[in-house]
Order: structure tokens, then C-alpha cells, then sequence
């Protein structure tokens, strides 16, 4: 049975009303919510970047029922494993069995502020790898010390641990990292209904769920949504390599000045506000093998948009 989720989009909201849209969310019969842990929004007209771990802090008591994780943190260089094995025991135990870490390899934008070089995408991989393992290590409450490629633990022990250790999920766009998902995470995280991934982790052995994004729009006419996201989401259409190396807001504006409203309406945010065409998208991901499906909304139009799912669309499922 798919389970249906709602992304909590911390480039686009302040921690207060992310946690007041993770209650609602909960409320109008979402499944779960994955929330974005960036340093940076994508542009400066989205206008917010909250701590992430202060903002699950609070979703933990505006909740009751709501599985709630990030989507995605990359624990490689902007914050060390050791301070993140730490935070998610802690978020973990708070949210009592409903957090999931989702895990990737990050973007420039935000990892690059500590001054750390950034490294291209094999070695971040390499990264990710040996970082799930300290954390893993850090979760079993033993004393630990590590001497690795990347990173340096000198007699850490975690005192507050979770009753139940969250499941990691691996964000994945190829074979090479669909594959990696499977050997060292506990299910899969990607953007698009992209079966191949699935496929991909499926072939090697991943047997975890897969949770696939779905970026829309809701407004009460195409052309409102595709003026919204003109002006608060271009860089949906920007190629992924380019979004993972641009290193400021700035640069990201500066990328998407070729981008046009045709961009947009023909692009990777569904602005059509006919149900059938979200019920579509979302049975797209369901075919693709995805048993997780979350939608983001783009722009300021929560209220519209938590009405029109939970009347329209996710009544269809």
C-alpha cells in the first residue's frame, strides 16, 4: 500500500511554520514528511534556511502520528558524523519510532561554508559511506574511536539513544548510487518517477521502501502556478549537475536567467490544477515502484493546497 507525504520545505518556510505545516499535514491524513536540511535556499526570493535540527525539535511536539525525517542531510562535510549520530539519536528519541534519516551527498551550496574544498561526486560517496558507518557505530552506544580515510572519532560515546534505532534512507539519481543505497542504507530516496533507480536498487539486493518526490504547484489557475513558480522555484528546471556544484544563492539566480515561463509549464513542478493530471503524476511514481510518495508545493499557498489534496487526490488512492 503507498503511504503519501508531505514535504516540509525549509528554503521556503521559517521552523515555526514548518511545524505548524507538519500538524496539518498530519491532520489532513498525510503518511509522513520529509523536510530539506539546507544551509542556503536555492534563491534569496525563497527567503528561509532554519537549523533543521531545531525545526524537528519542534515538529516533534506539534505531532502525534506523523513518521517525520530529512530529506535529505548530507553528513559529510558541513556538520561532522560524530554531531550528527548525536542529533539524530536525540531527534529520534523525541519523535519515539518516527524519524527516518534520509542521507546523500549534498550541494555545494551548503556544504562548502565551513571552508572544506568540495570534493567531486565519487569521493562525497566514498564520504557518505564511511559516515553511515560512525553513526551507525555512535548509535550502538558503545565507546567509540575511528582513524578513517575521512573522518577522526577520538572516544565518543552517545548517552542519550533512541528505544528504536531510525532506519537511514540514501538519496540516489543513477545505478552507482542506487546501488549504494542498497548496500548501506535501509531504503532508497529519489526525486522523479524514475523506475530504473528503483530497478537498479532492487537488482542489488535493496529490499527497504522507496520514497520518490513530487514537486507541484496548486493554484486555482495554471497560469498563477506558473507564475508562482517563476519566481520562487526556477531552478526545478536547471540540470542536476549544475545543482549540485553552484556555491550561492546568487550564482543559482544568475542560472536561471534563461529560464522562461514555457520552462516552467512543460517542466519538472506540475502546475495543472486538474486533479486528474496530480492523481496521474502520483500513480507515475506508484508504477515506477515507489511505496512512498511526497509531494512538495511550491510558494506560499499551504492552505489551498492541503484542500485540494485531501479532497481530490489523496481520496483517489
Amino acid at each position: 500500500m503507498t503511504e503519501f507525504g508531505y514535504a516540509l520545505s525549509s528554503e521556503e518556510h521559517g521552523g515555526s511554520e514548518l511545524a505548524a505545516l507538519a500538524a496539518e499535514a498530519e491532520d489532513r491524513g498525510f503518511d509522513f514528511a520529509p523536510i530539506s536540511d539546507h544551509y542556503h535556499p536555492w534563491i534569496r526570493q525563497q527567503g528561509e534556511a532554519p537549523y533543521v535540527w531545531s525545526t524537528l525539535g519542534a515538529v516533534s511536539e506539534t505531532t502525534d502520528d506523523l513518521d517525520v525525517g530529512t530529506g535529505v542531510t548530507a553528513p559529510i562535510i558541513r556538520e561532522h558524523p560524530a554531531n550528527l549520530a548525536q542529533a539524530t539519536a536525540t531527534t529520534a528519541s523525541m519523535l519515539d519510532g518516527r524519524f527516518f534519516f534520509g542521507v546523500g551527498t549534498g550541494e555545494r551550496l551548503n556544504e562548502h561554508v565551513t571552508g572544506e574544498k568540495w570534493p567531486p561526486h565519487h569521493v562525497r560517496l566514498e564520504m557518505l559511506e564511511e559516515a553511515i558507518g560512525v553513526i551507525r557505530e555512535l548509535w550502538s552506544g558503545e565507546m567509540v574511536s575511528h582513524d578513517g580515510k575521512h573522518y577522526t572519532v577520538e572516544n565518543a560515546q552517545l548517552f542519550t539513544l533512541p528505544e528504536e534505532i531510525p532506519p537511514i534512507y540514501v538519496s540516489a539519481y543513477g545505478d552507482h548510487s542506487a546501488r549504494t543505497a542498497a548496500e548501506i542504507g535501509d531504503g532508497l530516496v529519489c526525486v522523479g518517477p524514475q523506475a530504473d533507480v528503483v530497478d537498479a536498487y532492487r537488482d542489488a539486493g535493496g529490499d527497504g521502501p522507496t520514497y520518490g518526490q513530487l514537486a507541484v504547484c496548486y493554484a486555482e489557475t495554471e497560469e498563477a502556478a506558473v507564475e508562482t513558480v517563476y519566481d520562487w522555484w526556477p531552478t526545478g528546471e536547471l540540470p542536476g549537475g549544475v545543482s549540485s556544484e553552484l556555491p550561492t544563492p546568487a550564482h543559482f539566480e544568475h542560472a536561471c536567467e534563461d529560464v522562461t515561463r514555457e520552462d516552467v509549464r512543460e517542466g519538472h513542478t506540475l502546475t495543472d490544477p486538474d486533479p486528474k493530471a496530480h492523481i496521474e503524476a502520483v500513480q507515475a511514481f506508484v508504477d515506477a515502484g515507489y511505496d512512498h510518495v511526497y509531494v512538495h508545493n511550491v510558494g506560499s499557498n499551504q492552505e489551498a493546497f492541503f484542500d485540494f489534496y485531501e479532497e481530490e487526490v489523496l481520496s483517489a488512492f
